[in-house]
């Protein structure tokens, strides 16, 4: 059962390498067959090599020599020895650098398949849909893209490639042996196989536990990380700074004491088998010196078995370390390539599948709304329709559904029942895309990178691609382009991570600024401004009903004040749209 899983598994992962890489892997095999075939010569040309060295005159009369020995004019036995000694020479050169070269191409294609895999965890992760990531702790994700992956190179993929280089030149190592002497031969493969076979069977649940221990707790790690450092003024004002020093400690312990466990379980058995082959080695010279043949007979053929266990305990060692490295870090392989296998959307770039109009309005038709079917509905049966360039209100206490009600007309959430229509046309998961191509978005929290404010306000924009007149319009909509161009680098400034460098109002004004370098149709402010003193609200609320009347405004907000200048409110009250008027009617309610 647990070899079938191991087959699934590596068959998963067969499945996610592309074409082009497997062509590779072709040639790779290729250099492992010849590295092979270089390692037999070698282990070949030691018989002969050594039975010049004691009896040249013998060497004349192996068959398979006679005919290189008359093209070469070789008729006496000293003159074999320089070419022998010669040929000897390179063979073990040519094998050494087979081995090198084959080293060499298979770190590097495995290095590059880890990063196919690594972009591809990327991309299907950013293309998946809302609902996904709300669902999903963004640390396993990174610890995926950042850690894991270096795992599977690692610990899966080189060890798959040394298994396989291994296994081939073992083969062709006991061929060359079996030809020199069978019993031999098999005395040392039976010996040390079986060895390594029962280190096997006996570590395989303990490498399966700490293989399911590092997944875990790598988690757990990059979790901490997030989550000290993401809120580090909490920490600092609260003095926490022990209990996630703590929480990383346990993590971090666990997890590396379970990769040393492996690595010892890898490493441990070269030793006991390097001594057991010396008693073999030993054993086997006094039998073959001991009998009728003599000494003579005994060193070619025991020079040679020498230099074979030299050459099968590293090939036997790394097979038997490859195939634990494996074992111990399948948990891993099996996390990657569940985000290796995520749906991919139809269209896998910023360009919308097909063009969706917007002329007239946005409509609500009965929408309802629960993030699972076992979970409390959000929204009931939402009626609304807003007509293109109006400016709406939502309204309503904490939980009332407001942000979800705008991830549902920005498309990032489909309704568990009815649907949102723009124009006519129902949003459905063939043209979202081509909706939220008219959509920006400016929440609570401004996203701001550790870049520029050009960057930042062209945000998804590359550097080179940014369009600097469109940036200076929209700063100067927003009302912050008179700040910029007083600070010494104006444009150019770096805001430091998350904006540090700036105050609430201005990193708010960028948010504005972004959605109007976009030249969206709809721009939705998501509680945009309720961590915002009073002063700071008003000014930000000017750069919003200073935006151009063409472009239809949603705001969600906790104060109704905030909402004067709408054309319409619209009030949530646990998941249903309780009421709906102007700003003077909701004031007036009690």
């Amino acid at each position: 059962m647990s070899w079938m899983k191991s087959n699934k598994i590596f068959y998963r992962l067969w499945n996610q390498i592309s074409t082009a890489r497997r062509k590779q892997m072709g040639f790779v095999l290729l250099i492992m067959l010849l590295a092979s075939f270089f390692e037999v010569l070698s282990l070949g040309a030691v018989l002969p090599f050594l039975g010049a060295l004691i009896s040249p005159e013998k060497v004349l009369t192996y068959p398979m020599l006679q005919p290189i020995a008359s093209k070469l004019g070789l008729t006496e036995p000293s003159q074999i020895l320089l070419p022998l000694t010669a040929l000897f020479c390179v063979g073990a050169l040519v094998s050494g650098a087979m081995r090198l070269m084959l080293l060499w191409f298979q770190t590097r294609l495995g290095f590059a398949i880890g990063t196919d895999l690594s972009i591809q965890i990327y991309k299907r992760t950013l293309y998946q849909n809302y609902s996904v990531h709300v669902a999903r702790n963004s640390s396993e994700v990174i610890t995926a893209i950042s850690s894991k992956t270096d795992t599977v190179i690692n610990n899966t993929l080189l060890p798959l490639f040394y298994i396989i280089s291994s296994s081939i030149i073992l083969c062709a190592t006991l061929t060359a042996l079996l030809v020199i002497n069978p019993i031999v031969a098999l005395v040392v493969l039976g010996g040390f196989g079986g060895i390594y076979g029962l280190i096997l069977i006996t570590t395989k649940k303990t490498l399966i536990r700490n293989s399911q221990r590092i997944s875990r707790e790598s988690n757990q790690v990059i979790k901490a990380l997030q989550e000290g450092l993401g809120g580090i003024r909490d920490v600092l004002i609260d003095g926490t700074q022990s209990v996630y020093c703590q929480i990383y400690q346990q993590a971090d312990l666990k997890m590396r004491r379970s990769q040393a466990s492996i690595n010892i379980i890898g490493g441990a058995p070269r030793f006991l088998i390097e001594s057991l082959g010396m008693v073999l080695i030993a054993v086997l010279s006094y039998y073959l010196v001991s009998r009728e043949e003599g000494v003579s007979t005994a060193i070619p053929v025991l020079g040679a078995l020498a230099l074979g266990a030299q050459r099968i305990l590293p090939v036997l060692q790394l097979l038997y370390a490859s195939w634990s490295s494996v074992r111990g870090n399948q948990s891993s392989l099996r996390d990657i390539l569940d985000l290796l296998e995520q749906p991919l959307p139809n269209f896998d770039n910023n360009t919308p599948t097909q063009f969706l109009s917007f002329r007239d309005s946005i409509q609500l038709n009965q929408v309802t709304f629960q993030y699972n079917k076992e979970g409390p509905y959000v929204l009931r049966d939402i009626n609304f329709k807003i007509r293109k360039g109006s400016r709406v209100g939502f309204i309503g206490a904490t939980g009332s559904g407001k942000s979800t009600l705008l991830d549902i007309i920005m498309g990032l959430l489909y309704p568990s029942a009815g649907n949102l229509v723009i124009d006519g046309n129902p949003i459905t998961e063939k043209n979202y895309r081509a909706w939220q191509k008219h959509i920006a978005h400016v929440p609570q929290a401004i996203f701001l990178a550790d870049a520029t404010v050009a960057e930042n306000i062209a945000f998804g924009v590359l550097p080179e691609n940014i369009d600097y007149e469109r940036v200076k319009s929209a700063a100067c909509q927003a009302q912050i382009a008179t700040a910029i161009e007083s600070w010494k680098d104006q444009y150019m400034t770096l805001v430091g991570e998350r904006g540090i460098r700036l105050s609430g109002g201005q990193r708010q004004r960028i948010g504005i600024a972004r959605a109007l370098y976009k030249r969206a149709d709809v721009i939705i402010f998501d509680e945009a401004t309720s961590a915002l003193d009073n002063d700071t609200e008003r000014e930000v609320m000017d750069a919003i009903n200073c935006i151009s009347d063409d472009i239809t405004i949603l705001i969600v907000a906790h104060r109704l004040t905030t909402l004067k200048n709408c054309d319409v409110v619209f009030e949530l009250y646990r998941g249903e749209l309780i009421c709906a008027g102007t700003y003077s009617e909701m004031i007036s309610r009690p």
